[in-house]
């Protein structure tokens, strides 16, 4: 069996003294925590500050997206190789904010498991359909369909390296 995680993703709220404030707070409530993967998955401008709070502890760092290329000119993205300097292990993609704000289709998405999985990073592939989606019933469609278009190809082993 699966080793059950807990990811704690704050999205685009807290600067990063804040984030500093939260880790702090939430590290004496999870210490004993055990069997269970504890992340948090602040925003990039956070994630330096956050990993410093968590080294040494149960608590593990995350990021909320990345690009698929390792460098070049991306402005104002965040490659895996960066992510990692910073000590992340894990990184948030599809997320359905990403999906629907930022028009990631499912080959953007594919594209950004592969480089995750290919520099390291477990990626935390977020599935789901939208409210108008489930109340017409599609609900199956759409999430086999985000799921087939993120994992097409990958093997098992590649596979069994992904949280969805």
């Amino acid at each position: 069996m699966r080793k059950k995680i807990i990811a704690g993703n704050w999205k685009m709220n807290l600067n990063h003294l804040e984030a500093q404030t939260l880790v702090k707070a939430l590290l004496p409530k999870v210490k004993d925590v055990q069997n269970v993967d504890i992340v948090v998955c602040p925003p990039f401008t956070s994630i330096a500050g956050a990993g410093e709070v968590v080294r040494g502890s149960n608590v593990q760092l995350g990021a909320q997206n990345m690009h698929w290329e390792k460098s070049g000119a991306f402005t104002g993205e965040v490659s895996a190789n960066m992510l990692l300097t910073l000590g992340c292990q894990y990184a948030i993609l599809g997320h359905s904010e990403r999906r629907t704000y930022f028009h990631e289709t499912d080959e953007i998405v594919a594209r950004k498991v592969r480089a995750a999985l290919a520099s390291g990073l477990v990626p935390i592939v977020c599935v789901g359909e939208t409210r108008e989606q489930r109340e017409a019933g599609q609900t199956e469609q759409v999430v086999g369909t985000q799921i087939h278009g993120a994992f097409e190809g990958l093997s098992v082993d590649e596979f069994e390296g992904i949280v969805i």
